[in-house]
């Protein structure tokens, strides 16, 4: 039944693209954040629901009559650098393989990336965005909370498999992420009920990420705590929400999770912690001794013979940042560092220039939880190695976007399409807002 449903779904919201291709980004968002074709048990379990999303959507995109531009921001040149750079890696890495298949991967999330900004023009098609992707990660928040609550912490919270969430610790960084996004929803949200709503998935979310018993979650969760109630343009509420999120933390957490977390202050004697930075050793050695890196899935067992410190002690990288010096040198990591930061400084400018302005507040309020967002993907993602997961471009990209709509396209501030301008003052608009032709 649930791959009937899924199927139905998927098909219905296919129809829809070729009237709206922008639905087509909310579509392969949902597929790629939600999978919930993961959670089915037959057929629908092995579709390639994601690669004909991006198909159809990049088809009925360039025979539409959307505007075939991106906007050439200094994060969407490092973005399209960043992909030139590893594409050049690949050609050096040490599995060929192996690379070249997590190429592909990287590919098409980097193609869907800038898609998104090229057909996310407006505040109303923005919003859909953060709702899909918010949404889909909650879902498993909420029910992550409920079965925390209901076991009383014993047993992990779990992502679908085959996913970049599958893990403990991936879901437990997503959830993370997420809540800032949730928290701007329920800033805008006028309904009360949908407010109640929102409210109680930030909780019942932040205390599935906490279930997971990741350490790197819980870091991530105390870095992005601290900067939410920082950058939250109400601060007694969003303080009531966190006290809460502990509370029941406190409460519910048995005494096996406490002693779990406490290893975080005794790594070196804990095997896991031990391995990580043995691998970050290879990483950093590896990236001394080549230009280009090892290349995508360098981290093998012949590659730790060659550059651990511990040749026998094959681990997982577990980190961002090591994770893309190890594969792409000092260089990849440049880029990659570069990235966040201007998309940090871009989110600077739109609070900088929208928070006293009761018109564009929406814009400052989406920057700033966004950055919350990034400071929780930097910070647990130091001890997981999602360097390619999309959820942190798809953040990058919201930056772009809202500072273009807000700032640089006041068409875009109403949450409009584009009006009926004169052809002379059309082009003039579409130039200013999406630079020159892709």
């Amino acid at each position: 039944m649930r791959d009937i449903f899924v199927t139905v779904v998927v098909f219905g919201a296919l129809l829809l693209v070729f009237k709206h291709p922008h639905y087509g980004i909310y579509l392969w968002s949902w597929l790629g954040y939600m999978n919930p074709h993961k959670l089915a048990w037959g057929f629908a379990l092995n579709i390639p629901f994601a690669l004909m999303t991006a198909v159809v959507t990049l088809t009925v995109y360039l025979l539409s009559k959307e505007p075939k531009r991106l906007p050439w921001t200094p994060e969407t040149i490092l973005l399209v650098v960043f992909l030139g750079w590893v594409t050049f890696t690949t050609f050096f890495a040490f599995y060929p393989q192996l690379a070249w298949e997590q190429w592909d991967k990287v590919l098409k999330i980097q193609i869907m990336t800038l898609l998104t900004a090229m057909l996310i023009t407006n505040r109303k098609r923005l919003e859909g965005l953060v709702w899909v992707i918010a949404l889909s990660i909650a879902f498993y928040g909420v029910k992550g909370g409920i079965f925390t609550i209901l076991k009383g912490g014993v047993y992990h919270v779990q992502g679908p498999a085959t996913t970049f969430i599958a893990g403990n610790n991936e879901l437990g960084l997503a959830m993370i992420m997420t809540i800032p996004l949730l928290r701007y929803l329920h800033l805008q949200a006028q309904n009360k009920l949908i407010r109640l709503g929102l409210a109680a998935s930030m909780v019942l979310t932040g205390l599935a990420a906490i279930g997971t018993q990741s350490r790197g979650a819980l870091l991530a969760a105390a870095a992005m705590g601290g900067l939410l109630w920082l950058k939250s343009r109400n601060k007694a509420t969003t303080a009531i929400y966190i006290v809460m999120a502990v509370g029941l933390i406190a409460v519910i957490m048995p005494q096996e999770y406490w002693d779990r977390m406490h290893t975080i202050k005794t790594y070196q004697e804990d095997a896991s912690a031990m391995g990580r930075i043995n691998a970050w050793h290879t990483a950093f050695n590896v990236a001394k001794d080549h230009i280009t890196g090892g290349g995508f899935e360098a981290f093998q067992a012949p590659t730790f013979g060659l550059y651990a410190p511990d040749p026998d002690n094959v681990h997982d990288v577990h980190s961002i940042y090591f994770e893309v010096l190890g594969e792409h040198g000092f260089i990849g990591l440049g880029i990659f560092l570069l990235i966040g930061l201007l998309a940090w400084r871009t989110g600077s400018k739109v609070i900088r220039e929208c928070r006293r302005e009761p018109d564009r507040k929406w814009a400052a309020d989406l920057a700033a939880m966004t950055q919350v967002s990034m400071v929780g993907y930097a910070t647990g993602g130091a001890f997981l190695g999602l360097a390619y997961f999309d959820y942190y471009y798809h953040l990058v990209i919201i930056l772009v976007l809202t500072y273009q709509i807000a700032i640089k396209n006041t068409w875009g501030t109403l949450g409009q399409d584009k009006p009926a301008d004169s052809g002379a003052s059309q082009a003039t608009r579409l130039t200013s807002v999406f630079g020159r032709s892709a």
